[in-house]
């Protein structure tokens, strides 16, 4: 009996942070989408084998009528996502964006961008991903409920990995087989349904007129269209303990037969390429189920209310960073934070940074995750605060209710949430989706020590922030019902209790008029310390006049729900300190 070596497998970050959830554009379908690489490549070197904004807006303003801020918004994301800019480059862009004066030196500058034309058609075509089908929902639907009760009980097991290093040993732990999330599914039968279209998409007519069985003419993919798959498809050869991109395992001695590929010709037989990836095509082996199978419990101190019978609804965190190859973490380092109820956790170190850090079901709970991090999902999260460090992709908020997120991101998706606070740093429109209901909208209003340091790590400066410009997608949004503005009267500065060292000291981005606010709050305490000093107190009406300014604080502690998030903070700092 012989045991395939080579394995192929769906990535997860192009699906996850690419594809949005929404029912696509019913303009977007494969027929269409073809027609694009047809135009683009009789348009001369604007469309192949980079196509430039200018020829994609044409495309999709004056032939499949979608909006320009779509239109963008598509183009932007996918620049992003494949990471043609460096951090520094990043930065540098959005600066030349802040000093355009009008919109035609906007656009002027948008049109500059370059893209790979068979990348860009791969990622408008996943958008079907979320296309509505009613018996495919139902069955999902069922399905759902069976993958979420497995995956309960198949957390990893505690560790003696230190939180700082994440290269070192981990136990991992066995379970059933099979075992996968939604998430990871969905993204396999995707491709696994559509290989055919996928790949008839970058694929072109053979050069020498052969036919297949059927009398129509051979197709046949060129490297850069296997190349440019690798967007959506990865590999190994060796039973995932290495990581290989698709051209370097399709073109290998080992696989080029079965792969279809000549080497005189430089191209692929369609057919065959596509035979090969069916019969490799294999569960991602760093998804979010095989991170809770394989990975490692992480021992993160949790403050809260132990002690009085939540005990047993402890949150569970894991991460895969102890099976992640060293020069593959991008887009595949995990941590997952299940259930964290009544908690507080604090954490910066090397284990959270450039992670993509999945939040499911946290309830309660103060999160300050004050790293850089790669991409945030927050779903199904109630009555907690989480405050994130430099988001170099995307947030993706869903399903949340009376939760308020603090970040500086490069994206922010919102879907299906209700009475949620943001407050942003974020040099693209925030993108509201269907579902969602008293969206509060704001500037990012916090600071660390560190906070400018780990921005120019992932590509983030402060000079353009377009928090106040939301693009709303999909059927159901109706003028501005579905957000506002957060009160002037009510913002204010968020402080990060912890200590630490690094050159920030102020709110970076903060608009002038929010400054203006701060500053006629500070005059109000400064004015009222005024106040007291002048008063002239004798000793004993100094003490009556601190115990009740002690008793009203600590009122108003317990009536704003602080008095929690001061006592999680207190218990933190004490079992840091024992950790130490």
């Amino acid at each position: 009996m012989s045991y395939k070596t080579v394995s192929v497998w769906v990535k997860a970050e192009p699906f996850s942070y690419g594809a949005l959830p929404v029912a696509p554009d019913p303009r977007l379908t494969f027929t269409n989408i073809r027609k694009i690489v047809i135009y683009a490549r009789n348009k001369g070197s604007t469309g192949y084998p980079l196509l430039s904004y200018s020829v994609w807006k044409h495309i999709a303003c004056n032939k499949l009528h979608i909006t320009e801020e779509l239109a963008w918004m598509f183009f932007s994301s996918c620049h992003v996502l494949v990471g043609i800019f460096s951090p520094v480059e990043r930065i540098r862009w959005d600066e030349r964006l802040k000093r355009c004066r009008s919109d035609r030196e906007i656009d002027d500058l948008r049109c500059t961008l370059k893209i790979d034309l068979y990348i860009f058609v791969l990622y408008l075509y996943i958008q079907q991903l979320y296309r509505v089908s009613l018996r495919a929902s139902l069955v999902a639907g069922r399905n759902i409920m069976i993958i979420l009760l497995n995956l309960l009980h198949k957390w990893p097991s505690q560790s003696s990995i230190s939180s700082l290093d994440f290269d070192g040993p981990g136990t991992p732990r066995s379970t059933p087989r099979n075992s996968k999330s939604l998430d990871d599914h969905s993204h396999h039968v995707f491709v696994q349904t559509h290989l055919q279209e996928i790949l008839e998409l970058v694929s072109s007519v053979g050069e020498d007129n052969a036919s297949n069985q059927n009398g129509r003419p051979s197709r046949t993919l060129s490297l850069e269209a296997v190349e440019s798959l690798g967007f959506i498809v990865a590999g190994s050869p060796e039973y995932n303990k290495t990581v290989k991109s698709l051209i370097e395992l399709s073109t290998s001695l080992s696989n080029s037969y079965n792969t279809g590929y000549d080497k005189f010709s430089q191209h692929f037989n369609l057919h065959q390429f596509q035979q090969w990836i069916k019969d490799n095509l294999a569960h991602n082996p760093f998804s979010v189920s095989a991170c809770i199978a394989n990975g490692t419990r992480l021992s993160w101190p949790l403050a809260g209310d132990e002690g009085k019978g939540e005990s047993n609804k402890r949150g569970k965190i894991a991460t895969n960073a102890n099976i992640v190859p060293r020069h593959h973490v991008i887009g595949n380092k995990l941590i997952i934070m299940s259930q964290v109820s009544k908690q507080t956790v604090a954490r910066s170190s090397g284990t959270l940074e450039l992670s993509c850090v999945k939040i499911h079901r946290s309830h309660y709970s103060y999160l300050y995750l004050l790293s850089p991090l790669r991409s945030v999902t927050i779903e199904k999260c109630r009555n907690s605060t989480v405050i994130l460090g430099p988001v170099e992709l995307t947030v993706h908020l869903s399903n949340c209710e009376n939760i308020t997120v603090i970040v500086p991101c490069r994206n922010i998706i919102v879907s299906g949430c209700t009475s949620c606070t943001l407050h942003l740093l974020t040099p693209n429109r925030p993108t509201l989706l269907s579902g969602n209901d008293s969206i509060l909208i704001a500037p990012y209003h916090t600071y660390y020590p560190q906070l400018e340091e780990h921005m120019t790590r992932v590509g983030l400066g402060s000079d353009l922030n377009l928090w106040d410009q939301p693009l709303c997608v999909g059927p159901d949004h109706k003028g501005q019902s579905q957000w506002d503005f957060l009160p002037s009267e009510v913002f204010h500065q968020f402080r990060i209790p912890f200590e630490m060292e690094g050159p920030t000291h102020s709110i970076p981005g903060l608009p002038k008029q929010y400054l203006r606010y701060l500053s006629q709050r500070q005059k109000q305490v400064d004015n009222w310390q005024k106040i007291v000093k002048e008063a002239h107190l004798s000793r004993p009406q100094r003490k009556e006049f601190q115990v009740l300014v002690e008793s009203r604080f600590q009122t108003w502690l317990a009536e704003t729900g602080y008095k929690k998030e001061l006592d999680g903070l207190v218990v933190q700092q004490k079992k840091e300190g024992r950790k130490r």
